[in-house]
């Protein structure tokens, strides 16, 4: 297991590189901080991240620009600190996400039922609301929506010329977020790092488009629950299930669990995981270096498609393997 040093070593060099000069300078710092390491540690495991940390100290109204001024207030702040991290997750809650989930689900017989599993606010369940411009050229989606997704791509990806026909929506969630509570909303803008004003200005607006529309969210185990919203899928749509940086949070036992139910269940399955959380989709990558960035691994039914950028700015189409 990687200790919590090099937890928030890995974290600077290999998430907060290049996307918040904020960030990456506090974790690294943080990992060299004795005092804070040791607080940090009386967390449970799944408790010790560095987004939650930090998302937790700017909710409570701390500093993260200033390693001497966040040591200070977060050991002052401990014991509030600690139990905002107890109570809340790390929902990150991106639907820049949905322009890398669009090609698939665009090639689906529509219309379509989502379904998603860890939903946060169920803000990925619109793909439909969403304007889209890949690789800087014209949008495509809705001319009113506020919520307009850039994305750039690699290889052969087979951009869609229509949006998905949504015609049910539905999310699971251990704690599912109301984006109509202004607390919930205000965590959701937190977990949102520092420099990036666009992607918090896309998160406000597509909160809007939730409020207007809200989805079916259940609270609950995804492995309790799938089956009850699989059919509950309205007749004549094509229910798809989708995730994306969320099985991470599974111990390996309940990943499996979860993988059995999507394989006996047989319907499109749309994983968007970091590599070595889906081991059949792993096996499946074509040979060749890893990235020296963290990507994940777009795939249907545990096949690989594609590489995406955490947040839905990237997607790198893998060639097909059956064209070699």
């Amino acid at each position: 297991m990687v200790d919590t040093a090099e937890r928030y070593r890995r974290f600077a060099t290999m998430e907060a590189r290049g996307h918040s000069p904020t960030y990456e300078r506090l974790t690294a710092a943080i990992a060299e901080v004795p005092g804070l390491l040791a607080l940090i540690d009386q967390l449970p495991p799944a408790k010790r991240q560095p987004n939650l940390l930090l998302a937790a100290v700017r909710f409570l109204g701390g500093p993260v620009d200033d390693l001497a001024a966040f040591q200070e207030w977060t050991l002052v702040h401990w014991g509030r600190v600690r139990s905002t991290m107890l109570e809340r997750r790390t929902q990150t809650n991106e639907p820049g996400r949905c322009s890398v989930l669009l090609p698939v689900l665009a090639r689906l017989p529509q219309p379509l039922a989502l379904i998603e599993v860890g939903a946060s606010a169920g803000l990925c369940l619109y793909p439909d609301r969403y304007r889209y411009r890949y690789d800087g050229g014209a949008t495509l989606g809705p001319s009113d929506s506020a919520v307009v997704l850039v994305c750039d791509t690699t290889g052969a990806a087979p951009l869609p010329a229509r949006l998905p026909e949504v015609v049910w929506r539905a999310g699971v969630d251990l704690n599912p977020l109301d984006v109509t509570d202004p607390e919930d909303a205000r965590w959701l803008e937190c977990l949102v790092w520092p420099e990036q004003h666009q992607r918090l200005a896309r998160l406000r607006d597509a909160m809007r488009i939730a409020c207007a529309e809200p989805p079916t969210l259940v609270r609950g185990d995804l492995n309790e629950t799938i089956r009850d919203l699989f059919a509950a899928a309205p007749a004549g749509a094509t229910p798809v299930v989708l995730h994306s940086a969320v099985l991470a949070y599974l111990p390996p036992e309940e990943r499996e669990a979860f993988t059995a139910t999507m394989r006996e269940l047989g319907c499109p399955w749309i994983s968007n995981e970091a590599p070595g959380i889906l081991p059949a989709v792993d096996r499946r990558l074509p040979l060749g270096p890893r990235p020296d960035r963290l990507l994940f691994t777009l795939a249907l039914n545990e096949h690989p498609l594609a590489r995406t950028g955490p947040h839905g700015q990237r997607l790198e189409w893998l060639p097909d393997p059956t064209s070699s």
